[in-house]
C-alpha cells in the first residue's frame, strides 16, 4: 500500500436496491476479492447476507476480517455512532487501514437517512466524502417491483447511477420494461455496466457531487445521458418524466442570467417551500456578473452545498439548467417561482 493520509476524506458509497436485486451476490463477490483489501463494507446484519461459506476471522466485536483482507462491520443501530467508532479505530491503528467505505442497505431501506447522517454531521461530513448512491435494479422483476413498492421507487429516484442485474436470465421485454419504469423515476441517472461499475476504483468515483469533474463527467452529473433531453416540455401539462403523483423528475432550462442575490433567494425559497419534498436539486446557473463562469448548485432535501463558481461552461450551451427530483407535484411551483424571480428584475 502506498503512503496514506489518515485525514484525507474517505469515499463513501451507498449500495442500495430492493429485495432480490442482487446486493448479496455482489457483496459476497467483493468479500472474496483481494482488490477490496482496503475497503470497509458496512452491512446491517450478517445473518441475512449468507457469509457462512467465506473464510472469516473475528477482529473486534462486530468487526470481521475477510480472507481477502476486506473488513466487514455490522451497523449497531446508530450509523453515526458506528462511523465515529470506526474512524477512531482507524486513526489509532486499532483496525486495518481502509481507503473506502461501502454501506450496503437492506432491501427496504431509504438511502436518504444515510446521506443525511453523513452530510449533516459536522465531523463526519469532513472525514467522509459521499461518492455515489448506486442502485441495483432487478431486470426480471424490476418493473413490477417499482410499480408496487414505494421504497424501491425512492431508491431509484435518489440514485446517482443505476445498475441492471440478472440481465442474463431476463427476457428482453422484461429488461426494456424495467429500464423504462426506472427512467420515469430518474431519467438523469446513467445506466452503468454491472461489472465495471462495481470494481474498487469505480466505487470511489465522484458521482454524488461534482468535485473536480471534467466537462464530460459534469454533463453526465446533470443527466445529459443518452435518451434524456433537457429541452422544455411540449406544452402545458406534458411531462414524460412523471410517475404518478408520488415522484416527479424534470429539468428546467432558462436563458435568463441571474445575480448572486437572486440565486440566494431561489435556493432559500426551495428549502422553505419544498422542504423534504425536494429529494435532489442540481443546477448549472448562468450568472449576470460573469456569463462565462456559471454557478453550480446542489442540494439533497434541506442539505445544500455552497454554490461553486466554475471556470467555464462544460459545453456550448450557456443556459441555466436545473435538474429536480422531488416527492409530489412541485414542477409548477419551481418553474413559477423561477419565472417570477427573474421577471421581477427585468431579466
Amino acid at each position: 500500500m502506498s503512503a496514506r493520509n489518515p485525514l484525507e476524506p474517505i469515499p463513501l458509497t451507498v449500495l442500495t436496491g430492493f429485495l432480490g436485486a442482487g446486493k448479496t451476490t455482489r457483496l459476497n463477490a467483493w468479500l472474496k476479492d483481494p482488490a477490496f483489501a482496503d475497503t470497509l463494507v458496512i452491512i446491517n446484519e450478517f445473518g441475512a447476507v449468507g457469509l457462512d461459506h467465506l473464510l472469516i476471522e473475528e477482529a473486534q466485536g462486530d468487526m470481521l476480517l475477510m480472507a481477502a483482507g476486506c473488513l466487514c462491520c455490522t451497523i449497531r443501530g446508530d450509523l453515526v455512532a458506528t462511523l465515529e467508532d470506526l474512524l477512531r479505530r482507524r486513526d489509532n491503528d486499532r483496525i486495518r487501514f481502509f481507503r473506502r467505505v461501502v454501506i450496503e442497505t437492506t432491501g427496504l431501506a431509504d438511502p436518504l437517512p444515510i446521506l443525511q447522517a453523513v452530510l449533516q454531521h459536522p465531523y463526519l461530513s469532513k472525514r467522509f466524502r459521499v461518492a455515489s448512491v448506486l442502485t441495483l435494479v432487478d431486470a426480471v422483476h424490476g418493473a413490477e417491483t417499482l410499480a408496487n413498492h414505494a421504497e424501491a421507487r425512492r431508491q431509484v429516484a435518489l440514485a446517482d447511477a443505476l445498475i441492471l442485474t440478472k440481465s442474463d436470465i431476463a427476457m428482453p421485454e422484461a429488461q426494456a420494461a424495467t429500464r423504462e419504469t426506472a427512467r420515469s423515476l430518474n431519467p438523469f441517472a446513467p445506466w452503468l455496466d454491472a461489472h465495471a461499475a462495481l470494481r474498487p476504483e469505480a466505487l470511489s468515483a465522484l458521482r454524488f457531487r461534482p468535485e473536480r469533474l471534467g466537462d464530460a463527467d459534469l454533463l453526465a452529473w446533470f443527466g445529459e445521458n443518452e435518451g434524456v433531453s433537457h429541452a422544455a416540455h411540449d406544452g402545458p401539462g406534458h411531462d414524460p418524466n412523471r410517475h404518478g403523483p408520488e415522484i416527479e423528475a424534470f429539468a428546467l432550462v432558462s436563458p435568463t442570467q441571474v445575480t448572486e442575490g437572486q440565486l440566494t433567494v431561489f435556493r432559500e425559497a426551495m428549502r422553505l417551500m419544498l422542504g423534504p419534498k425536494l429529494l435532489r436539486l442540481k443546477g448549472l446557473v448562468a450568472m449576470a456578473d460573469d456569463p462565462e463562469r456559471p454557478m453550480l448548485i446542489h442540494a439533497v432535501q434541506s442539505v445544500a452545498d455552497p454554490p461553486v463558481r466554475l471556470e467555464r461552461w462544460p459545453s456550448r450551451d450557456r443556459r441555466t439548467r436545473l435538474v429536480v427530483i422531488a416527492q409530489g407535484e412541485v414542477r409548477q411551483t419551481i418553474e413559477g417561482f423561477w419565472t417570477a424571480l427573474t421577471n421581477a428584475s427585468g431579466g
